[in-house]
């Protein structure tokens, strides 16, 4: 009876939800803390990324996220940031100019013969406002699919409807152009935010015995080249001689005329001397001559 008395008598307690939430709330947030010092050192970059709560993106990228599989619209700029740990994953992308190395890419030609080129580099950017559309169409890898993948595709497609000929001499300096062309056309078309600014083709690796032939055809064509090059050297050393025989044979000629002027001058003008001479003779005898004439006609008279 008196405990009962005693038990009846002593005031209950009010709840204390508020308080319990809070206690609980910070002893998962030290649990996980714990976890993540203890785990985070030996663990795998995703798993990191999973338990970290406070992450940076760096320069160059910007940080998107997933929660529960799903991605977020959420775009982060470069910097530090705080997620929810185990929740949500974090993953920096680069939207920033970067070069894509696609490695032995193997191809058949028009004609049969397999070739293989070692390395294609392709220089893209992600468009940042195009981040949330392509990584939700595509996944963080999105370049597989319309860089790598793509550039197997377009190469082979490139081999079969060309000879070895072609791929390998006649129109090798348009394969970069072509390429490029090629990989912009499909990512405007379906991934308008992965933009291509160049590609660098590598010369290809073919058969050995064809990779000779076609060494000694280059040495025969240098040999044409070089002989064509010395008849043109020839050709202009024989038309400079025959100019500068011709202008010789101008200039003589021009001396020739000349001193033949100077001649005819010298003996028009002994010429008209003589002339002058002979006309001033012919006065002078006249008028002696009528002098005498005049004088005898005188006496005469």
């Amino acid at each position: 009876m008196d405990s009962q008395q005693r038990t009846a008598a002593s005031p209950r307690s009010p709840p204390r939800q508020g308080h319990d939430s809070t206690a609980i709330l910070f002893t998962l947030l030290s649990f996980f803390a714990i976890v993540a010092l203890v785990l985070l050192p030996s663990a795998s970059p995703f798993f990191q990324n999973s338990l970290s709560i406070l992450h940076q993106v760096p320069e160059g990228h910007v940080g998107v996220y997933w929660r529960g599989g799903a991605l977020l619209k959420t775009i982060t700029e470069p910097g530090f940031h705080l997620k929810m740990p185990f929740l949500t994953q974090y993953e920096p992308v680069q939207v920033t100019l970067q070069t894509d190395m696609v490695t032995d890419i193997p191809c058949g030609t028009k004609g049969g013969v397999m070739i293989s080129f070692g390395k294609i580099e392709v220089v893209n950017r992600l468009r940042k406002e195009f981040v949330f559309e392509t990584l939700l169409n595509y996944g963080v890898h999105y370049d597989k699919t319309w860089i790598y993948d793509k550039i197997h595709h377009e190469i082979n497609q490139f081999c079969s409807s060309h000879s070895l000929q072609q791929v390998y001499i006649d129109v090798f300096d348009q394969i970069d152009e072509k390429m490029k062309d090629a990989l912009q056309v499909d990512c405007t078309r379906y991934a308008p935010g992965i933009e291509i600014l160049s590609v660098r083709v590598t010369k290809p690796t073919i058969p050995e015995s064809i990779r000779r032939n076609f060494e000694q055809m280059e040495e025969e064509r240098t040999k044409v080249l070089i002989a064509i090059e010395k008849q043109k050297v020839a050709e202009k050393e024989a038309e400079t001689m025959k100019k500068m025989a011709i202008s010789e044979a101008e200039k003589n000629a021009n001396v020739s005329k000349i001193l033949m002027e100077q001649k005819l001058l010298e003996k028009d003008s002994a010429r008209r001397q003589e002339e002058i001479e002979n006309a001033m003779y012919l006065a002078r005898e006249k008028s002696l001559a009528d002098a005498d004439f005049y004088r005898k006609l005188k006496q005469t008279g």
